[in-house]
């Protein structure tokens, strides 16, 4: 069984306690560091959920994997507070779940987070969607990955005062 397939298993566990309490939220600078470690998976998630589906001459098609490649750079340092926020929010879900993945080594867990994240775009994102996202992509593509996360938090943020901040169990705390 392989890494991510042990993540998603044990993540079916976690919406029997999720519904018990409400996840912690996460500050802007969290949020931000969960999108700049999050944006190279998720952006493969969107390559391999949208590919299909879009014309030969869309920007995921053409320059979507040079795109994550290039955003790779920046995960290595929001991987510390990344984690911290990953582990803030599985704390609430499922204590033990969260307490496994901590005292997990980096080496071994980053790539169940990133392998969860590419199924998790590649499963639910809907397809009617991956034009628009295409196109938001193409918009957001030329920032340095750090501007294009804290521009995620950013926005996050200012969604977080009527109450609409949130990204699966992340939210951003209302400011």
């Amino acid at each position: 069984m392989g890494r991510t397939t042990v993540l998603a298993t044990v993540l079916t566990l976690v919406p029997v306690t999720a519904q018990a309490a409400e996840p912690p939220c996460l500050a802007p600078a969290e949020f931000s560091a969960v999108s700049s470690y999050a944006l190279p998976s998720l952006i493969r998630g969107a390559i391999s959920r949208c590919g299909p589906s879009l014309p030969s001459t869309a920007f995921l098609r053409t320059s979507g994997e040079a795109l994550a490649r290039k955003y790779d750079a920046g995960r290595i340092a929001a991987w510390p507070t990344a984690k911290a926020a990953f582990l803030k929010v599985g704390t609430i879900m499922n204590p033990q779940v969260s307490g496994l993945f901590g005292a997990m080594p980096d080496s071994a867990l980053r790539p169940m987070v990133d392998g969860s994240m590419v199924n998790m775009v590649g499963q639910r994102l809907p397809i009617d969607r991956c034009t628009s996202l295409d196109r938001a992509i193409e918009l957001v593509a030329p920032l340095p990955a750090a501007n294009a996360a804290k521009l995620v938090g950013i926005a996050a943020g200012l969604w977080a005062g009527d109450g609409r901040a949130r990204l699966g169990q992340f939210s951003v705390c209302k400011t």
